[in-house]
């Protein structure tokens, strides 16, 4: 491993060396450096991007088998976070999740997900050809989220499926809910089976004792977390980070080749370079001031009449075993709005911009970009809100709806079997027996009630409705009124 100093940038000084040199380019991207590219773009990007918007050549290193720059800047990441190797990944933590599942699990072979698995786990089951034993999150039917998988419920998959790879685990969910993450790795390794973890809204766990345990601290043998979501690389960036033992790291690399681009965007690559070494530098200080911001964001917001905001009482509740306070869930329901609507007004009629909304909440993000004044817009906008759009529209249907948990349904055969096998569409009401081959996802609390592969049954059929009828938003079918549903012919 590269022993160098967090204050370098490896990658970024190869590449500012080599338009120093001034080369000749007679390789790709056919723009030259800026010199092609219509002035549109040129205006945008600017000359300094341009010119390092470079290719694959021997001083810039190999992206797939790094022995240079890359390999440098990837062992300051690892070193930076405590794995043994770092990689970079450039295709969103989604590409990082596809190759974590190929390298531990194969056609056939199972592997223990969350039921409220995120629509690129399901991804990376498909393309692996595992089976997926999915585990029910805890459910918090106030907000109306799935919260973490408790160690309990993990421990009794481990025995019911003692054959299963690894299991993976989300921590902490989109709205920075964590569970007891040491505790369910040592679980996992108690059987023989490998942790992965889902840490896609964790890249800034490190660097604050507030902050939920980071996978690796955990014992976690492989972890994704998205660099981009968080701190400061640019989207589409995330790093993959590896314990050595129970995982191959030469089929960990092998699978990550396999699911990346051969011409690797540099400006990407040299993002998460100079976002790794912003955090040696400053991490612990812009952190530490991020959750300062977030502390009083949400002290300002619990404090207006008809909205609220979850915080440190929701920790010891099932699934919850602490929380990231960056995170900003505000539910809205008690202004007679649903998180949509608080959406569109936010938007709109105040220019604030929400990360995502649900039907009861609207959740926002404070990173180390945002400002006391942007804070204080926010709060600003939602004092409005308040005071102009309160409401009495009644939830109780929806409260009862989403309050009913659900058998899952049986697997019958793998979901890359009922994705890539023979399909015919059927009408809803006349599905039952048949294997669905799409995902059918109501919010709240975003579980999935079908899945690729697993058979429709009555119950199911009747209890999607019973959520339409009760206004529940459909992720998923292909027929997003369900009206009708894709099987397996």
């Amino acid at each position: 491993m590269y022993r160098g100093r967090q204050t370098e940038t490896p990658l970024l000084a190869a590449m500012l060396k080599y338009v120093e040199d001034g080369v000749v380019p007679f390789h790709t991207p056919g723009h030259k450096q800026g010199k092609g590219i219509h002035p549109l773009l040129g205006k945008l990007l600017g000359e300094q991007a341009l010119q390092l918007d470079l290719a694959l050549m021997e001083e810039l290193d190999d992206f797939h088998e790094p022995h240079g720059c890359i390999k440098k800047a990837q062992d300051l990441a690892a070193r930076l976070y405590g794995a043994d190797h770092s990689f970079f990944v450039i295709n969103g933590t989604t590409g990082g999740i596809y190759a974590m599942i190929l390298a531990i699990a194969g056609p056939g072979e199972k592997i223990l997900v969350p039921r409220n698995a995120h629509r690129s786990i399901i991804g990376g089951i498909i393309l692996s050809g595992a089976v997926p034993v999915f585990m029910q999150p805890a459910i918090d039917f106030e907000l109306g989220l799935a919260m973490g998988v408790a160690p309990e419920t993990v421990a009794a998959a481990i025995q019911q499926h003692p054959d299963a790879k690894g299991v993976l685990i989300i921590n902490p969910t989109y709205y920075g809910v964590a569970t007891d993450l040491k505790k369910i790795v040592d679980i996992v390794h108690a059987g023989q089976m490998v942790a992965i973890v889902d840490e896609a809204h964790g890249p800034h766990l490190k660097f604050n004792d507030q902050l939920p345990l980071q996978a690796l601290d955990a014992g976690a043998d492989l972890c994704a977390q998205s660099t981009h979501k968080i701190i400061g690389a640019l989207t589409q960036c995330s790093i993959v980070h590896c314990r050595a033992g129970r995982v191959s790291v030469p089929r960990l690399k092998a699978m990550l080749q396999l699911v990346q681009s051969t011409s690797p965007n540099y400006l990407l690559l040299a993002s998460l370079d100079v976002a790794r070494l912003q955090m040696a530098q400053e991490g612990r200080e812009l952190i530490a001031g991020a959750i300062e911001l977030a502390h009083w964001t949400r002290q300002a917001i619990n404090a207006i009449p008809g909205l609220y905001c979850f915080g440190g009482e929701k920790i010891g509740s099932l699934g919850v075993f602490s929380l990231d306070p960056t995170k900003i869930t505000v539910t809205v329901k008690g202004l007679g709005l649903k998180g949509a609507e608080a959406e569109r007004i936010l938007r709109h009629e105040y220019g604030v911009q929400v990360e995502l909304s649900d039907i009861y909440n609207v959740l926002f993000l404070i990173t180390l970009g945002d400002s006391k004044a942007d804070a204080v817009a926010l709060v600003k906008a939602l004092q409005e809100l308040a005071a102009k759009h309160a409401g009495n529209y009644d939830f109780s249907a929806v409260d009862q709806a989403a309050s009913v948990v659900l058998e899952p349904p049986v697997g019958v055969i793998s979901p890359r079997e009922a994705l890539f096998g023979n399909q015919c569409t059927v009408p809803f009401h006349a599905s039952a027996g048949h294997i669905c081959a799409e995902i059918v996802t109501f919010y709240p609390p975003g579980i999935p009630l079908l899945c690729p592969g697993e058979r429709i049954s009555p119950e199911v059929i009747s209890y999607c409705r019973q959520l339409q009828q009760a206004g529940l938003h459909i992720s998923g079918p292909e027929d997003y009124t369900l009206k009708t549903i894709k099987v397996v012919d």
